[in-house]
Formats: C-alpha cells, sequence, structure tokens
C-alpha cells in the first residue's frame, strides 16, 4: 500500500516513550500523522497492565531483547530489553519516575544543548507530569522503612526524590503507576485510539525499513507494510540502538563505514552510533533472617543516593529490591537466591563516563546492529572506582542497626572479596544495567553532534530525532520521564516552525 504525499502532514516512526507524545501533541494540533510502531498494542496484555509482573515482560514477545558485543572490562552475557509495543519501553521498564535535576539540564546547556537549560525545559516536564499519573511507592514494606532508617543512621537524610534538585540521601520513589496499574505512553497519551479520528493513524506490527530520501530531504518512509509519505516532518523516535541504525540504513552516518557497506551517503555525520551512555549497575545480595513481608508494589520502593566525590550533586544511586537480583552473579558461577531468601542493594554510576557506539554491520533492515558500551573503560577509570565505592556503602548499610534484625549475611560477592582489585574484578563481571541506553544521536553544535537544539538532523531537511538517543550526556536519575519531556519539545518544535 502506497500512500501518497498528501495523505499525512508529519510521520512519527517509534511509538516509544518519546513518539507517542509527539504523535498525540501533533494529532492534537489538528495535524495529520502516521505513528510507525514494530510491535503490536499493550492494551489486554496483563504483563504490561499490571506493574506488579514487569519482570515477567523482559524477554517476552514485547521485549527486543539486545544482545552486546564482547566487553573486555565489563559483562559481557548482559541483555538489554527494550519495548517493542506501543509504548516502548515504558511498557516493560518498572515505571520509576523521575525529572531530571537541574544540575543535567544545565549541563546540557553547556554542552551545547541550547535552550535546554533547567528554566527551559521545565514547563514541559509540567505538561509530561500533568499527563501522566503517578504515585508514591507505597511505604506499608517493614524492610524497606528499615533501609530508609539504616540510611539515616549512616548518615543519609529522608528526602523527597520528587524534587528535581534533590541531594545525597534516601526516600521512595514515584512511580507512573495507580493502584497496581501501568501509566505508560501510551495509555497516558494515545488511549483510546478511536479518539484521533482522521488525525492519527497508528500502524503496529509495521517495521521502519528505511527513510525515503530526495536530496537531502526525507519524504517519506518505506516499511515492511509500505511506503508513507510525509509534507511535513518525519521524526525518528526509535530509541538509542534503533534510531541510529535507521539513520545508517538511510545514508546517514559516517561516510566511510556507510561506504564501506555499499550504502549511498547522504550525510556524513560520524556522531551517528557515537558517545553510547548508559548506567552500569553492580549487585549485592544478601541473606535474609526473617520472611520478608509483602512486596511494597512491585519490590523497589527505595532509592539513596550518596556523594562520593564531594560534588553538589550525587554521583552514585542505590535501587534497593525486597528481592534478590541473581541473574548476572548465577550467570558467572553463583548460587542462585531463592526469591524469598534474600535482598538486593543494586549501586549504580549515575554520570557513567564510559561511551560506546551502534554500528549495522551490514545493508539489511532486519541484522542487528553491533551495540558495544565499552562499559567502564573511560581514562579516569571514575565509573570502576563509583562503582567500587558503591559496593563497599551497600556493605555499610547492611550493617547498620536498623537492618540487623532483617540481614543474616552477604551472599554476593561475599566476605572473601575485600580489596578494591577483587571488588572490581567482581562488579565488572558481574555487572548488571539499569536499562538506560542513550547518547547515540546526540544534540549539540560539536562535530559529533546529530541533531540540533532543536533536534533537526544536521544535513537533512524535514527530519529529526527525539528520543533518548539525542541525550549529550548521562542524567544522573531514572531517564523515562525526560524521554517523555523531549517528546513534548520536540512537538513543540515542529508546532513553532509552521
Amino acid at each position: 500500500m502506497k500512500h501518497k504525499p498528501t495523505d499525512f502532514d508529519h510521520i512519527v516512526i517509534g511509538a516509544g516513550s518519546a513518539g507517542c507524545v509527539v504523535a498525540a501533541r501533533l494529532a492534537q494540533a489538528g495535524r495529520r500523522v502516521a505513528l510507525v510502531e514494530a510491535g503490536g498494542s499493550d492494551l489486554g496484555n496483563p504483563l504490561i497492565a499490571d506493574i506488579r509482573q514487569w519482570e515477567a515482560t523482559l524477554q517476552s514477545e514485547v521485549d527486543y531483547d539486545y544482545s552486546i558485543v564482547p566487553q573486555p572490562r565489563g559483562n559481557s552475557k548482559l541483555r538489554h530489553p527494550r519495548g517493542k509495543v506501543l509504548g516502548g519501553s515504558s511498557s516493560i521498564n518498572s515505571c520509576v519516575a523521575f525529572t531530571a535535576p537541574d544540575v543535567d539540564m544545565d549541563r546540557w546547556q553547556a554542552e551545547g544543548a541550547l535552550g535546554w537549560d533547567a528554566a527551559s525545559v521545565a514547563p514541559y516536564f509540567e505538561h509530561v507530569l500533568n499527563t501522566v499519573k503517578t504515585s508514591k511507592a507505597p511505604t506499608n514494606n517493614a524492610y524497606s522503612a528499615a533501609v530508609i532508617q539504616a540510611a539515616e543512621e549512616y548518615g543519609l537524610p529522608f528526602i523527597d526524590l520528587d524534587h528535581p534538585d534533590f541531594e545525597r540521601g534516601a526516600g521512595y520513589f514515584s512511580l507512573n503507576v495507580v493502584g497496581n496499574e501501568r501509566q505508560n505512553a501510551a495509555v497516558s497519551y494515545l488511549h483510546p485510539l478511536s479518539q484521533w479520528g482522521d488525525k492519527l493513524q497508528v500502524f503496529t506490527d509495521t517495521i521502519a525499513i528505511r527513510l525515503i530520501v530526495e536530496g537531502a530531504r526525507v519524504i517519506g518512509v518505506e516499511t515492511t507494510t509500505g511506503s508513507l509519505f510525509s509534507e511535513g516532518d518525519i521524526v525518528v523516535s526509535t530509541g538509542a540502538f534503533v534510531s541510529p541504525k535507521l539513520l545508517q540504513l538511510s545514508g546517514i552516518g559516517a561516510a566511510d563505514h556507510l561506504s564501506s557497506l555499499d550504502i549511498p551517503v547522504t550525510a556524513d555525520l560520524p556522531g551517528v552510533g557515537e558517545n553510547l551512555l548508559d548506567h552500569p549497575e553492580g549487585v549485592v545480595n544478601f541473606a535474609l533472617k526473617q520472611p520478608m513481608p509483602p512486596l511494597s508494589i512491585h519490590g523497589w520502593a527505595v532509592g539513596i543516593f550518596e556523594n562520593i566525590d564531594g560534588l553538589d550533586y550525587p554521583d552514585l544511586m542505590f535501587h534497593v529490591g525486597e528481592m534478590p537480583f541473581d541473574t548476572q552473579t548465577t550467570a558467572h558461577g553463583y548460587p542462585a537466591i531463592p526469591r524469598d531468601q534474600g535482598v538486593t542493594f543494586i549501586p549504580n554510576v549515575t554520570r557513567a563516563k564510559s561511551q560506546g557506539t551502534v554500528r549495522i554491520t551490514a545493508n539489511d533492515p532486519f541484522a542487528r546492529p553491533d551495540i558495544d558500551f565499552r562499559y567502564f573503560t573511560d581514562p579516569e577509570g571514575y565509573d570502576e572506582r563509583i562503582m567500587v565505592a558503591g559496593i563497599k556503602l551497600a556493605r555499610e548499610l547492611a550493617q547498620q542497626p536498623a537492618l540487623q534484625p532483617w540481614i543474616s549475611h552477604e551472599l554476593t560477592p561475599g566476605i572473601n572479596i575485600q580489596s578494591d582489585a577483587d571488588i572490581s574484578a567482581y562488579a565488572r563481571k558481574t555487572a548488571n544495567t539499569v536499562y538506560h541506553p542513550a547518547g547515540t544521536c546526540k544534540m549539540g553544535l560539536d562535530d559529533n553532534a546529530v541533531v540540533t537544539p532543536t533536534l533537526n538532523v544536521y544535513g537533512v531537511e524535514n527530519l529529526r530525532v527525539a528520543d533518548a538517543s539525542v541525550f549529550p550526556s548521562m542524567i544522573g536519575v531514572n531517564p523515562n520521564f525526560t524521554i517523555m519531556m523531549i517528546g513534548e519539545r520536540c512537538a513543540d518544535f515542529i508546532l513553532q516552525d509552521k
């Protein structure tokens, strides 16, 4: 089925956290929008709707389940879930809801993302908060309450994690959950689809193969169900792995790389697929002394932030689990931990400095790209140092008086792992990820920038990118609401242009 150029004012490729927002805002403004999604609908899937089942979405039919290339200094066995469904990864994540700290937005501005400082983006975060329903994680789990108390005993005060400039401390997460029901980007912005009439047409189970380019102007997208054409801006919102892949397949990327794959070059942008960022995390498991009471909701209610380097903001974060997390430890020979017999502290490097790449290896839209995070390879050893400090802090927190009735002994890495070198080796070998890939089509003004501060792709007309791939640098919290904010901002840019 081939649509005429006049059929759509805009095409949004990818119905994830940003794509749902862009499509909805443009349709609300009266634009005719096509929204292309490789997966199916999120409605009617209890694994998506019920936040308590979120772990069951991993490695399921709604998860792309990406593998990564071997990591010389990290865990090569890591799997990266990405949502293949309306709502994208907001349909399979744990719904931890943060707005980005002001310090991160101001840093983006300093890095060349002009107009993305904290004051400028605040109204767009408000749009998200006014659209996506949130609630505080329940405080009825006695173990999580003891963790908060233990943090205070250590010297980390109770804090409000909803404040955009919080400092070190411990608090309860806000979740984009009502009752037990996930409030993903599709629920919050798109549904019911019947409300849109002819202003929004959603193409599910439709894979974008490559962009259709005439000269230096993108006019449409070739998909597995036919070609779609647009008179106005086309927005790529397929995430940090697929957005650079789609650009590269369409001739937008490093010229030498594209030429080696016999792909005609539309725009020589060496930054496409570079600057891959993430939140690497360590895993520290402890055995329980007493049975765990009913989970607070999905078992992850408490976050802890510490300032390791004496800066004005935290550089280490913990997600605290009311159950063990042994996926990566068992993969490296540690015994499995029964779900009702352990708990976990998971430190992550909030602003990791290691940078990786995403590169296609063939002129084949159905081949997965090589994903190389290059974990723990930053020249200064920053990521490794913060991670070691995090594991040491987890041990100190577990020894506080409030947790003595709960924690029996350390399971992983185990008390025989004591030196910094041994802790680092364990942490890197068994490291997990908070599933926050970003940065591969970064926004800025330097030679490696892919998009302008208004999200236009350099050297290409009619094309914008709006998703986590445009992050110039990593932010210090879970990024889902920041990605939605980018969607709000992108729609505003488009509407202001015409």
